[in-house]
Parts: structure tokens; C-alpha cells; sequence
């Protein structure tokens, strides 16, 4: 390992050198803490006898050799510290780790052999294909039944696989987005709050498992993309925290030390710590192909304390440009996606052209106001109106994904069907309009899962989505509409193609404030699309100014009996078209989409 690159923070393959390496019948266990007084390893291999380790390097590294260790065999540091602490740590470059309660690390020596070549070359050019991701949760998207061996009835990572892959496929997703994988002690956590960041949790089996799902995956035509939380840490004093004696990883004070979560904030101005972290991100996409790194809470390493009042950090805002450059670097095709709750300018712009160099951004404020709209009663709506148009005053500012994500359906947020305006029977239309404005509308896509069977239960990692509701015909149809949306979606060059460019949105109507109906045009070559959206409770008779649009072809309504709505399809009136003005006959809560001619 590179010393120097090491302690300046240009490191990315650290993790090589620290955590325990095994060559043949010897196992060389490395850790980095220069504060302590002396470290001895313990595990299984030593009946947890203690094994002295030696300062190695500089001095600020510590090692030891073991015969005989074998693979899953666990094993702590046992680190002596000032003052005559002594505390066991698990290893914080552990490639696995016991399932907790436990908190030991594991020896774990990779034996798997991708198989996706095909796919790691065709990546990349991504910003003009479709993106339609399914955000997911692995312990509670389905669990096992009366599985007494199996904790909590997890599956294991390749046994998912086989369920979910094939459903993604059914109902046109492109890519998942799993939250944190990296091992975590508090199960309401979600991952958010790691202590091992570069073990695989051990909750759905060893890390191998997990590379066999990314693998099959690919093999399937789909991308797989990780949360990797690059800002803060568990406050379990058996990881990080305090790790040789001293604030190793975290700050010395707590006003910038302790996260708004109660966790521990990663001191960023250290080198080492940055190439604690940009070694993991790397890990995590070179040794078990990630295709991309959704960043957690990244307006928290722009600001201090993610708040603008006090100002851009600026060692933690320069971490995650060189983060982002190195990594692009090393693992070329690869998709940075910030979570960023801020209006910091430049988030998916170059680092060279003065930007952090993600790739995509999520819109945040897209998905804000227009929920909001949609809590409003039809009435409501026309004072609100812009609610829907304000996003495209911004939205050439950065390249973004449109996200209704796990944050949206927690703690008291009720799911995206129950924010739905009015009671039971008119939640239905109106969330099937709101997703085809969401497919309709420039940007990439994100769905929460149970979000696509209008599951009115907030999510709870506790248990699996509610896939009983679909013996009910509302929850059936809607599910059967998403599908055949997503569908659409994924074969319309219009909904993807120019999504950052001017030229592939145009408002046809953003002022009908009384009638609360919108239009605009999607474009990519010869791909042209027509949206109309009636958001209010009544059906709207409207003329439309289409120019020199020859005929319009209807691609999907919202409101078609088949999907539990009030059209029958057979007997619809089709637009007419005279002299550059097309009529309609809107339904309520309705959005409509054609292919376009000239």
C-alpha cells in the first residue's frame, strides 16, 4: 500500500493491505491504529487466546501471522489503549462479519468467478437510455415462511435472486437499488448506520452470495446499484468509535462530532479516512461489480451538519470530488447518484468544470411539491397549480432522477397511495395519473417497492410487502398498470432520450389554473409524444393548440376500465384534430399519452 496516498487521503485500494488476507495455510491480519498501546489478536483459531501483533510499516500499523485460521473462522482485535482501556473491535477492513447480536469479524476469502463480461462492456452512455429503478429493501421485499433455521426468515442473497430477478424482468424495471448492505448492528437502522464497511451483512448470507446476485442480475439485462453512506458511522464502541483510543475516524468535539441521526460524523479532513472511504466505495464496485453508488445524505458533506447557515465544509466537499473522480477513473461505466436535499449548484457537474461529478442527482424538490399537489383537494389544486411546473424553472440545472423512495412511505409519511387527496375509491385514479406524469415528465425514475401495488401499509423493515392485496381487483389493476407504464417507458426513446436537453420537453399548456389540466410534449428524433393530465374531479372538455401535429394515436390512459377506471377503451372518443386544434374529452383524475405524427 501506498503510505503517502494513504495519509493524504488519494488511497483507494487499502483494503488490500488492511483486514485479514489469507495466503495458503497463513492468514496476515493488518489494522491502522497509531494511538494504541498494544494490540493482540483473538478468534476462534486461538480458542480467543490472545495473539500479540507487531507495529509494521511506520509504526502506526499493526500485524501478525496465524497458521491453520480457517474461512468463516471469527476473530477481534483486542486494542490497549491510553490510560488502561481495553476494548475488543471488530475489523474495520472485516471482508464478513457474524450476524448480529454478535459483532466479530470473519475470515472471509473470496473464491467467486464473475461471469458478466458481456454486460460490464456494454455500460455506461447512460444518460440518454431509460433508467427505471426498483429501490428495495432485501430483508423485507418477501421473507420465508416457517423457516426456523432462517433468522427473521431472510432469504439468502442467491435465493432472492431468483425470485426477484425474474419479477423486475415481468414488470420492467431496469435496475435495483438495494439500501446499505455493508454489516449494521440496529436493524431500524435500514444500514444507514454501519460499522462494517466492507462486509457484506450477514443477515442474507457471506459476501459470495451476494456477488452471485449482482452476477445473475447482469446476466438478466439488469444493473445494480448500491446506498453507500459516506458520512457517518454507528456509535458502537466496538467499531469505529474511539476505534485506537483516540478520535480515529470521527471528530474530537461533538457540535460537529454527533450527526442529526446520533451517530458518528467521518472526520473528512483526514487522509485516512477519506481512504478508508474511497476504498470501500471502490471495493464495493470492483470486487463485487456494482454498477453504481447512490450517496446518502450527500448535502451533509457539502454544508457542515448538512445546513447551509453554517457554510460549505470545504475538506469534505473536496473528499467527495476526488472520491468521485478517482472512482470513474478506476471503474469505468460505473453511475454516482446523489441523495442531496440542498440547492448547492453543480452537484452533477464535472469536477473539472468546477462540479462534485456525480452523475445524477435526485429531485427532491420534484418529489415535494408534487405529493404535495396531490394531498391537495381539486379545489386546492388550481391556487397550487404550479406546484407542477416550477420543476422544469430548474430542472436544466442538473441531470436528475425522479424519486418516490423508501423516505416518503416511514414514520408517519403515509405511502404514496394514501397521500392520495379524498377517501378510498378516488386515491386509486389519482395515483395512476401521477405516475404517468412521473414516466411522462424529463428525468429518470425510482419506485419504492409495494409503491407499485398501491400498498397502503407504511413500510416496516419488520415484514414483507403486502402482496396478499393483490387478490383485491383495485390493487390488481393498478399493479397491472404500472407494469404495462413501466413498459412503455422502457420502449419510448421520447421518455428518455433527450432527457437533458432542451429539445426533448416542450409545454404545449402550464395555464390552466381553473381547469387543472396540463400538456407537453416529450421528443427524441423521430419519437414524439403528447401528455395531457386532468387533475381535477371533473371531466374537462379541452382544445389544445398542436400546430402542425397530424394525428394523435393514444399510447395508454389512466382511466381505462381494464385498469380499474372509467373508460372503456372501445368506446372513447379519440381527439379530432381541425386546423392546428385538437379536442379532447378529459376524465377526472386522469393523464392520457399519444404518439404523435406530422
Amino acid at each position: 500500500m501506498d503510505y503517502y496516498g494513504f495519509y493524504t487521503g488519494t488511497e483507494f485500494e487499502a483494503y488490500k493491505y488492511l483486514g485479514a488476507h489469507c495466503y495458503g495455510d497463513v492468514t496476515v491480519f493488518r489494522t491502522f491504529a497509531p494511538s494504541a498501546e498494544r494490540i493482540s489478536l483473538i478468534g476462534e483459531f486461538s480458542d480467543w487466546n490472545e495473539i500479540p501483533m507487531y507495529k509494521v510499516g511506520d509504526g502506526n500499523f499493526w500485524e501478525c501471522e496465524v497458521h491453520g485460521a480457517k474461512q468463516y473462522d471469527m476473530y477481534k482485535y483486542r486494542i490497549y489503549k491510553r490510560g488502561g482501556n481495553v476494548t475488543d473491535h471488530c475489523d474495520p477492513y472485516g471482508f464478513y462479519a457474524e450476524l448480529r447480536p454478535g459483532n466479530a469479524s470473519k475470515i472471509f476469502d473470496s473464491k467467486y468467478e464473475f461471469n458478466d463480461k458481456k454486460w460490464l462492456a456494454s455500460r455506461g452512455d447512460f444518460y440518454n437510455k431509460p433508467i427505471n429503478i426498483y429501490e428495495l429493501h432485501f430483508g423485507s421485499w418477501k421473507t420465508k415462511e416457517d423457516a426456523e433455521t432462517i433468522p427473521d426468515g431472510w432469504y439468502k442473497y442467491d435465493e432472492l435472486g431468483e425470485l426477484l430477478i425474474p419479477y423486475l424482468k415481468e414488470n420492467g424495471y431496469n435496475y435495483v437499488e438495494i439500501m446499505p448492505l455493508n454489516e449494521y448492528p440496529c436493524d431500524e437502522s435500514w444500514g444507514y448506520q454501519g460499522t462494517g464497511f466492507f462486509s457484506a451483512t450477514a443477515r442474507y448470507g457471506d459476501p459470495d452470495g451476494l456477488r452471485k446476485f449482482v452476477d445473475e442480475c447482469h446476466q438478466n439485462g439488469i444493473g445494480v446499484i448500491l446506498d453507500f453512506v459516506p458520512v457517518h458511522f454507528a456509535v458502537d464502541g466496538y467499531a469505529l468509535w474511539n476505534y485506537d483510543g483516540t478520535s480515529l475516524y470521527e471528530y474530537p468535539h461533538s457540535d460537529v462530532g454527533r450527526s442529526e441521526w446520533g451517530s458518528c460524523n467521518f472526520m473528512h479532513s483526514r487522509g485516512e479516512v477519506r481512504s478508508f472511504l474511497q476504498s470501500a466505495a471502490f471495493f464495493w464496485l470492483s470486487e463485487f461489480h456494482m454498477d453504481g453508488l447512490r450517496m446518502d445524505a450527500v448535502s451533509n458533506l457539502i454544508y457542515w451538519q448538512g445546513d447551509p447557515k453554517r457554510g460549505v465544509n470545504g475538506m469534505t466537499r473536496d473528499f467527495i470530488k476526488n472520491m468521485n473522480c478517482g472512482l470513474k477513473q478506476r471503474v469505468p461505466g460505473i453511475m454516482l447518484i446523489a441523495e442531496d436535499s440542498s440547492t448547492y449548484d453543480g452537484v452533477t457537474r464535472a469536477v473539472f468544470d468546477g462540479g462534485l461529478g456525480f452523475d445524477f442527482k435526485w429531485d427532491l424538490g420534484w418529489m415535494n411539491d408534487t405529493l404535495d399537489y396531490f394531498r391537495l383537494s381539486p379545489e386546492q389544486r388550481k391556487y397550487n397549480y404550479h406546484n407542477l411546473t416550477f420543476s422544469m424553472m430548474y430542472y436544466y440545472n442538473e441531470r436528475y432522477i425522479l424519486p418516490l423512495s423508501h423516505d416518503e412511505v416511514v414514520h408517519g409519511k403515509a405511502t404514496i397511495i394514501q397521500k392520495m387527496n379524498g377517501d378510498y375509491d378516488v386515491k386509486f385514479p389519482q395515483a395512476r395519473a401521477l405516475y404517468l406524469y412521473m414516466m411522462a415528465h424529463p428525468g429518470k425514475k425510482l419506485n419504492f417497492m409495494g409503491n407499485e401495488i398501491a400498498q397502503f401499509r407504511e413500510w416496516d423493515e419488520k415484514r414483507e410487502q403486502d402482496w396478499d392485496i393483490l387478490k383485491y381487483p383495485n390493487h390488481d389493476a393498478f399493479h397491472k398498470y404500472i407494469n404495462e407504464l413501466n413498459d412503455i417507458y422502457l420502449k419510448t426513446p421520447a421518455l428518455y432520450g433527450d432527457d437533458f436537453s432542451n429539445n426533448g420537453f416542450c409545454w404545449l399548456d402550464c395555464h390552466s389554473e381553473e381547469l387543472c389540466v396540463y400538456a407537453f410534449m416529450r421528443k427524441c428524433g423521430e419519437s414524439n409524444v403528447l401528455a395531457v393530465f386532468n387533475f381535477s374531479d371533473k371531466a374537462v372538455q379541452y382544445s389544445l393548440n398542436v400546430g402542425d401535429v397530424k394525428s394523435l394515436k393514444e399510447i395508454i390512459c389512466s382511466e381505462e376500465s381494464r385498469f380499474g377506471g372509467c373508460v372503456d377503451k372501445k368506446k372513447n372518443t379519440k381527439p379530432v384534430i381541425e386546423n392546428g386544434i385538437a379536442e379532447f374529452i378529459l376524465p377526472p383524475f386522469s393523464g392520457q399519452l399519444f404518439d404523435v405524427k406530422y
